[in-house]
């Protein structure tokens, strides 16, 4: 077996970032879908709601604004997942990095679950604003009143109404959703990647099939940990100022007495359906750039 490559922080952050610009135009169209369904007002009585589920949300949408309306909001998760991925696989690359005493130690898997979760923590600090702006720019289009020109402007507005804290609402359920998330996310992507590996063989041979599988079964088990978390975030994040006092307890609250439990899976099929492609499109990207900067740079 081929001695294995040193962890790079570095080289990480850079592949990293590569893997998520392929994760959004791999995954946008069914995010705008997943944000629009979890947040459809409830109908009146008498009235049915906008949407039947995912399929009747992804042809309305398609009909009315065209492929262009699935894409509708791209520009802030590409500027914003861009840094986000590249932070969040930094976050990996140097908490197993710190863990290991020597380059050659292979990381168990709650060693490898503590990295996971200190990448989560590295990335709210970009993602809690990110999400904030991208569920309003989605929820607007789909209700029809435009209040924000574009994520700049939001931001603006944001800062102008309630400060540096507007922007950053939700902060805490964004850390509730993507630091056991992302334990999970890169704990279960390096278990697949070991059981699909042949005996005999180092990771790095992977064919790209088995590299596609384990990514996107990985995203599958982060957002199947993530989901709860992500449906109280979209509803506090989208909210009007002061309807949740109490924060995420509120609409927790709210939610479990107003739509019983099941609500707290809102969305699923359509992040499953999205899970899946997006994150076998962010991983090969992340290990294809990975190849390139280590034939590129083998020493850094």
């Amino acid at each position: 077996m081929s001695k294995q490559q040193p962890i790079s922080p570095l080289k990480n952050f850079f592949a990293g970032g590569f893997g998520g610009v392929c994760l959004v135009f791999a995954g946008h169209p069914l995010d705008t879908i997943k944000v629009r369904l979890q947040t459809q007002p409830k109908p009146k009585p008498g009235e049915r709601l906008i949407y039947a589920g995912t399929i009747d949300c992804f042809k309305k949408t398609l009909a009315k604004e065209g492929v262009k309306g699935l894409y509708k909001g791209m520009a802030a998760p590409i500027i914003g997942v861009t840094p986000m991925f590249a932070v969040c696989f930094f976050g990996f690359g140097l908490g197993k990095k710190l863990q290991q005493r020597t380059p050659d130690d292979i990381l168990t898997y709650p060693q490898l679950f503590a990295a996971g979760m200190l990448s989560g923590v590295f990335t709210t600090g970009i993602m809690a604003p990110g999400e904030r702006i991208k569920c309003l720019l989605q929820i607007q289009a789909a209700t029809g009143e435009v209040k924000y020109a574009g994520p700049m402007d939001c931001v603006k507005q944001l800062y102008r109404e309630s400060g540096i804290r507007g922007i950053y609402r939700g902060t805490a359920l964004t850390l509730m959703r993507d630091v056991p998330a992302s334990g999970m996310y890169f704990t279960s992507y390096e278990w697949l990647k070991n059981l699909l590996t042949p005996p005999g063989k180092s990771h790095n041979e992977l064919s790209v099939p088995s590299v596609l599988f384990a990514g996107g079964m990985a995203g599958i088990f982060n957002w199947a940990v993530a989901i709860p978390a992500d449906v109280l975030k979209s509803r506090f994040q989208t909210a009007p100022e002061g309807k949740y006092p109490n924060g995420f307890r509120d609409v927790l609250r709210e939610l479990v007495r107003e739509e019983g439990v099941g609500s707290l899976y809102k969305g699923f099929n359509a992040v499953m359906l999205r899970a899946f492609p997006a994150n076998a499109a962010c991983f090969l990207g992340f290990e294809f750039a990975m190849k390139f900067l280590n034939w590129l740079a083998p020493d850094l």
